[in-house]
């Protein structure tokens, strides 16, 4: 089971792709390949005037959470060069705490 994970807080993320594209160069990846690839959701109408638009970063099957960098006491790129700063890694335990106190975020644990 793994011991650290990557929780990500979408409510606020910019949808930038900074990640995506720190990761594809920390792990030169060909085109088409991606460690973590952003997805977009809506725009779509809510009651009143208000719409709703959601960037979703997720982690694909070829993320590893950047071994080699945390191996070296380095945080997962993705999370290096977030410019929202939505992005935290660490146990997953304490991961989960976070994701019990607020709303509208993912935890991803790999296998």
């Amino acid at each position: 089971m793994a011991k650290n994970g990557l929780l990500i807080d979408y409510q606020f993320c910019t949808g930038c792709r900074t990640c995506e594209v720190a990761c594809k160069k920390e792990h030169e990846y060909e085109v088409g390949q991606w460690g973590i690839k952003l997805a977009e959701f809506g725009p779509w109408k809510l009651p009143g005037d208000k719409w709703e638009l959601d960037y979703i970063p997720f982690p694909t099957e070829l993320c590893d959470l950047c071994g080699e960098r945390v191996a070296k006491g380095k945080p997962p790129t993705c999370v290096k060069h977030c410019q929202a700063q939505v992005m935290k890694f660490g146990p997953i335990e304490e991961l989960a705490q976070d994701l019990i106190e607020k709303p509208r975020q993912v935890l991803f644990a790999p296998k």
